[in-house]
């Protein structure tokens, strides 16, 4: 069994955690589990991490406030952040402090098991920044004008009937937009979008 990935899991919930582990333990990873980050940051195994799934509010140390140490510490370990209370400006601050992924609970399994993939898979970064931001301008390229001005409005936090005010649309046709968004870029996720858009240094 010392060949299976670890993956950490930091939730307050209880039955979270074990929920977690015993989806990662069927589909072949083993999993170690904390009730909080500081109880984490205080095991030794950790600091050789491969993944680590982390609710967003906690006692003490919040996952987002969690993802900062661990990138200022040099701990290349990618971070998927969970929450009960998912909204979009909450998922750009997490995408920008550096988390891997970003899910609101109630997720499907098929979605976290899919998020570690794609955050194990990219943990050698070896491409260059300026490749990757080649790459994220190159997924924004058919993008048109009003397409972008909506997907500033998302990086920023905003909610759609705020990106509609200012762009003098109504709510229904951000809605529009922001699909469109998702299907010219490949993005699976609104997270995505956002590491995406934030490459590309939009």
């Amino acid at each position: 069994m010392s060949d299976r990935t670890t993956i950490h899991i930091i939730d307050d919930d209880a039955a979270m955690r074990d929920s977690l582990a015993f989806l990662l333990d069927v589909n072949g990873y083993a999993a170690r589990t904390y009730e909080t980050a500081d109880d984490f940051l205080k095991d030794a195994a950790a600091q050789t991490s491969s993944c680590i799934i982390s609710d967003i509010r906690m006692p003490g140390m919040n996952g987002i406030e969690l993802v900062r140490k661990l990138r200022s510490d040099g701990t290349p370990c990618p971070v998927i952040l969970i929450t009960g209370h998912g909204d979009v400006a909450l998922a750009v601050e997490a995408m920008k402090a550096g988390a891997a992924d970003f899910l609101e609970k109630p997720f499907d399994d098929t979605a976290l098991l899919d998020a570690i993939r794609i955050a194990l898979d990219a943990r050698p970064a070896t491409t260059g920044e300026a490749t990757v931001r080649k790459e994220a301008e190159a997924r924004l390229a058919e993008l048109s004008p009003r397409e972008r001005d909506v997907l500033r409005g998302l990086v920023a936090g905003k909610i759609n009937k705020v990106i509609a005010h200012e762009l003098g649309i109504s709510p229904r046709t951000v809605e529009v937009y922001r699909a469109n968004l998702m299907a010219k870029t490949g993005a699976r996720s609104m997270s995505e979008l956002m590491r995406i858009a934030l490459a590309a240094g939009l």
